[in-house]
């Protein structure tokens, strides 16, 4: 009994390590695939997601597949991140491994692209040090209870940011902290100035003038250009120290057969 036991221990574990390697493969293959397909310098990390991958792989069908690429181009950006989840995709496991031209379809992808703050540093040359904080109803609140404008509490936080760094003012390199509602127009990103103040963020307001100029300053629109994997940008917003541009994009078609879009 103990030896069947340990037998049965044995090809489990053989299995497993079957179809590891079997998943690793076929992800080297679509990494090779979407390096090509999005101009990368670089393979992007990919994980097919689901267990076990060969099942999977027989039907050729794959619920969820992720892609993530780092430090690449996009638009006025030069080191952003790439997330894309790919959802039912169709890619026989013969024809990913096979030297011949691959063609992988999919149902839908949603694709997101992270600027990070070096990025908007870059591009808002007057400020160093660039933060990019989420906000919330509270914050939005003790602002106007520290002396900032009552249409604050217009400001839906899931479309703003706190956006702080370093600026010279009055001759001074001084912290600076902002509160900007994030727009997306037509594909274009615009950062709007609400609240400008030159120290903590409990600071009061600058005088109207000041207040003005800094505004100015802050102010900022992008262009993030084709989004890869012909997304079109429909969701703007602040997280984990970033802004994040996502959307999505249905019937794609990856490869020999081109990159085709019947649907959004």
């Amino acid at each position: 009994m103990k030896r069947l036991a340990l037998v049965l221990v044995v090809l489990v574990g053989l299995l497993v390590a079957v179809d590891y390697g079997a998943a690793a493969l076929a992800e080297s293959a679509v990494a090779r695939q979407m390096r090509d397909q999005l101009g990368l310098a670089d393979d992007p990390g990919v994980r097919i997601n689901g267990f076990p991958f060969l099942v999977q792989a027989m039907s050729g069908e794959y619920d969820s597949v992720d892609v993530d690429a780092f430090r690449i181009h996009v638009g006025e950006m030069r080191d952003v991140h790439v997330h894309a989840e790919l959802r039912g995709v169709q890619a026989p496991l013969g024809q990913l491994l096979g030297s011949g031209p691959r063609t992988v379809a999919v149902r839908e992808a949603e694709g997101t692209v992270r600027i990070l703050p070096n990025d908007l540093e870059r591009l808002m040359p007057a400020i160093d040090k660039m933060r990019i904080d989420t906000i919330d109803d509270e914050a939005l609140e003790k602002a106007i209870e520290d002396g900032g404008d009552p249409s604050l509490r217009e400001i839906d936080p899931n479309r703003a940011a706190r956006l702080a760094g370093t600026a010279t003012v009055l001759g001074q390199k001084l912290p600076i902290s902002v509160i900007a509602v994030l727009e997306l127009a037509d594909g274009q990103i615009r950062i709007v100035p609400h609240d400008v103040r030159v120290g903590d963020d409990d600071a009061p307001p600058l005088p109207a003038p000041l207040q003005r100029q800094l505004r100015e300053t802050f102010t900022l629109r992008i262009d993030p250009g084709s989004l890869p994997l012909e997304v079109t940008p429909t969701s703007l917003r602040a997280r984990d120290g970033a802004l994040e541009i996502s959307g999505i994009t249905r019937n794609l078609v990856l490869g020999a057969g081109g990159q085709t879009v019947t649907g959004s």
